[in-house]
């Protein structure tokens, strides 16, 4: 199996409950296609780099997923079948995902040393 990355836009009309939906339609093609999934992030709605039909924006989708050739056929195919999906484009990724986690420990303790200068600020 190897890394993949794929990107869609979905057409900005497309809102709420419908765009998930939508997500979690092509999210179940890996799912039933045997991938595995590990990294599903929308951007939002963004400004395109040049109009498709008349329209200026698109909501971006991308997923990072391991699976054999298959998959990626049977994607692109429902991709292609969907008119809500205005692009798309699935690269083979070559090395190993590396996902970001957020620090969750670092920001209550910047936010406690700014309240400790305020107060000392406040005492003078």
């Amino acid at each position: 199996m190897r890394n993949y990355e794929s990107i869609y836009i979905i057409h900005p009309d497309v809102v709420g409950d419908e765009l998930t939906a939508l997500v979690d339609k092509f999210q179940k093609v890996f799912v039933d296609q045997g991938a595995e999934i590990h990294k599903l992030d929308n951007w939002g709605v963004r400004k395109l780099a040049y109009p498709i039909k008349k329209v200026e924006r698109g909501c971006y989708v991308q997923t990072l997923f391991c699976a054999g050739p298959e998959v990626i056929a049977e994607l692109e195919r429902r991709l292609r079948l969907d008119e809500k999906v205005m692009r798309f484009l699935t690269v083979r990724f070559e090395g190993e995902f590396v996902v970001e986690e957020a620090p969750a420990e670092e920001a209550p303790a910047e936010e406690t040393a700014v309240e400790e200068e305020v107060s000392a600020e406040e005492k003078a």
